[in-house]
């Protein structure tokens, strides 16, 4: 009878679950979104990450709390497993902060970013009717969809902004792991 005791060790589950967050962070940022973005008529492609972002943000939240929970210790570094072992002094800069930065970047864009974003294709979805012309249609444009343009651009940006910082957080957290396999 094979050895069963291997499920056991967190180590596993923390590899796995680290390159399934990295894979779909570049998967989604730079495949998936792109392809879709080329292929999909404009209000199909809105649909389709309307769906997708608040999975991928929820990924982006739930993965880097399993990452700290199945933090596998180091009788050499002297390191706890599990969350004692990510908030250990020693891994504070190459675990914890990387971890956090994860988590946070994506429940500040599953709890706001994302819902603000998608309020706003909205409301401009609304104004195109009253404007009888839609928001990506060649200029002159309402000032209310000229406003609302803005307001998704920015609001776009950011969240953009945020996945970058949480790809090099787990691009980062990567090399920690790395380092442990020398």
């Amino acid at each position: 009878m094979p050895d069963l005791s291997i499920f056991k060790d967190p180590a596993p589950y923390h590899i796995i679950t680290y390159g399934t967050l990295l894979g779909t962070q570049v998967f989604q940022s730079f495949i998936g979104g792109v392809v879709a973005y080329k292929a999909l008529p404009r209000p199909q492609f809105s649909q389709l990450q309307e769906k997708i972002f608040p999975v991928y943000f929820g990924m982006q939240t739930i993965f880097p709390t399993v990452l700290a929970l199945t933090y596998p210790g180091s009788l050499l570094l002297g390191t706890p497993s599990s969350i004692k072992g990510a908030f250990a002094e020693v891994n504070r800069w190459s675990v914890l902060v990387p971890l956090g930065t994860m988590f946070l970047s994506g429940l500040i864009n599953m709890l706001y970013v994302g819902p603000k974003t998608t309020k706003i294709m909205k409301l401009r979805k609304h104004q195109e009717t009253r404007d009888g012309k839609k928001s990506y249609d060649a200029g002159p444009h309402s000032t209310e969809m000229q406003n609302l343009n803005r307001s998704f651009g920015m609001m776009h940006g950011i969240s953009s902004l945020i996945n970058m910082g949480a790809l090099v957080a787990t691009i980062s957290y990567g090399f920690t792991l790395a380092a442990r396999i020398h």
